[in-house]
């Protein structure tokens, strides 16, 4: 069988969009903006390199029969073979894997967490912004309802957890300023950076601490 470029192509694409869903899933705020950051292209690029990796392996194997069914298996069950593993020992009060999954885990959580990190800073400055001058005790009675209405799509399990975490904030012991911030970042888990600035530039003075002159 004839392997051109284009098979190590398709399936570096597959593995790609394997781990561009991964991160998607996990950064709900801003998604597109986590994975356009370095640390998110080196994490989809091992995804993609782990994905190329399978498809050596079941080329040399022959697995699977035909040639698309090879790049389709190698490019979307690459991470799930390359994260099992072979054996597990006991090391002290853990099990530890042993196999390809604890080297491809090292690079993978480091990738993963340098994204956090950068999503973090901008997290962090965008709800400073939005949320400065938001009394707590206003904006937590109107806010979620408002940002929640001006979202078509939220499903029902999201909108669940938020009532959770806003039942948990309204019990933590801390100032209404930094209770503000938390309330910020509670709803743009769930409406995005784009939807809260909107919702408390709409409510205005409904949820300022003191009207602006």
């Amino acid at each position: 069988m004839d392997w051109s470029w284009l098979d190590w192509a398709a399936v570096a694409v597959l593995g790609g969009g394997v781990g561009s869903s991964e991160l998607i899933s996990r950064y709900r705020d801003h998604p597109w903006a986590a994975i356009r950051t370095l640390p998110a292209v080196a994490y989809i690029a091992i995804n993609s390199l782990a994905s190329a990796g399978a498809l050596g392996v079941v080329h040399a194997n022959g697995w699977f029969g035909s040639r698309w069914a090879q790049i389709l298996m190698a490019g979307v069950s690459a991470m799930a073979f390359f994260r099992t593993s072979l054996f597990v020992v006991r090391a002290g009060d853990r099990d530890v894997g042993v196999g390809p999954s604890e080297f491809l885990q090292i690079f993978l959580g480091a990738a993963d967490r340098a994204v956090d990190r950068t999503r973090a800073q901008v997290r962090s400055n965008a709800v400073a912004t939005v949320m400065k001058d938001v009394d707590y005790g206003k904006a937590i009675r109107v806010l979620p309802d408002y940002c929640i209405a001006l979202m078509q799509n939220v499903p029902e399990e999201d909108q669940q957890e938020l009532s959770r975490a806003l039942k948990d904030l309204e019990e933590k012991p801390a100032a209404p300023s930094v209770k503000a911030l938390l309330l910020g970042l509670e709803l743009i888990n769930v409406v995005g950076v784009d939807v809260l600035p909107t919702a408390v530039k709409s409510l205005g003075e409904q949820i300022r601490s003191t009207p602006r002159a």
